[in-house]
């Protein structure tokens, strides 16, 4: 019987994964198609429950990827899960299902956070071990699932020694982004700012050179626009992370602007995206994905998708 993985978003048949996934699948010996779930933004808890149970209740799907709907789902349906990670748990969390056939014909559902993994490996091809060091700090637009997972991994950084600075719209999910760093690390400095009381270009004015700015508000992706006001000046030098790589881009479109000029290294999401499915896939299908075989498959997601 072939396996189903569930692919749980927004707009999911506009993912390039849809047609990446197939020829991921020969490339990884798995008889395996992926099944797009689209679900609102902002939807009732209870969607996301039938969405769930629906899958764990398909014995052909063998878990699925989250995207948009991490915290959304994690905060629903918590107690449908047989068993959490550690990041899920303690980031509020759900990016990877994965069912496993339990006793009395009961599946057992896991869920798991992996977007604190990606974000780290992805960081890690663009930012040197001593990045920080001569005093740049970090920017985080958007306080969501991701914004979370790269506060996770930025405050285990030994060369961050100044603030992270996080800005939302919602102030709930930068109480929870400050409630997660300080379970992880109590000494990390975190200020979080609601966008609405914020003068953005201001603030980028005063972030050292060598920074880090990252815009994870879906903006640009699931609606148009870009978190950053039409005349914003990047931090020199600085690393500038889009974390979509499709979908209208204005953030990205900015940064390119002053690529040259302000020295900045700018980078889409594609890597993340790579890391994302590819840490996913593993666990849904209980894959070994080394560096190696991460690398085979990247190469042909551009092939298909150039």
């Amino acid at each position: 019987m072939t396996a189903r993985m569930a692919f749980i978003g927004v707009t999911t048949g506009q993912s390039s994964i849809m047609r990446v996934f197939p020829v991921w699948a020969r490339l990884l010996g798995l008889d395996a198609e992926l099944t797009g779930v689209d679900l609102p933004l902002d939807a009732a808890p209870d969607v996301y429950r039938r969405a769930l149970v629906r899958l764990r209740d398909d014995p052909s799907c063998a878990g699925a990827l989250v995207t948009t709907h991490k915290i959304a789902v994690f905060e629903a349906a918590r107690d449908l899960f047989d068993e959490l990670d550690d990041f899920a748990s303690t980031c509020g969390e759900i990016s990877s299902i994965a069912f496993r056939d339990g006793d009395g014909g009961r599946r057992h559902v896991r869920g798991a956070a992996k977007d604190p993994v990606t974000a780290g490996l992805s960081l890690e091809e663009v930012l040197a071990p001593d990045h920080f060091r001569s005093g740049g700090q970090a920017l985080c637009l958007g306080a969501g699932g991701a914004g979370t997972a790269i506060a996770w991994y930025l405050s285990g950084r030994a060369d961050l020694t100044g603030p992270m600075t996080f800005v939302d719209v919602v102030p709930e999910r930068l109480d929870h982004l400050r409630a997660v760093v300080r379970g992880h690390a109590p000494d990390a400095e975190v200020r979080t700012l609601l966008a609405q009381e914020v003068d953005l270009a201001a603030l980028l004015d005063q972030m050292p050179p060598r920074s880090l700015v990252v815009n994870a508000t879906g903006l640009g992706k699931d609606r148009p626009g870009s978190p950053l006001p039409d005349g914003a000046v990047l931090p020199p030098r600085s690393v500038v992370w889009e974390l979509n790589y499709r979908g209208s881009l204005e953030f990205l479109e900015q940064a390119r602007a002053q690529e040259t000029e302000r020295d900045l290294t700018v980078v889409d999401g594609w890597r993340y995206f790579i890391h994302g499915w590819t840490q996913v896939i593993a666990d849904v299908f209980g894959l070994d994905m080394t560096p190696g075989t991460v690398r085979r498959l990247s190469e042909a997601a551009r092939e298909v998708t150039s």
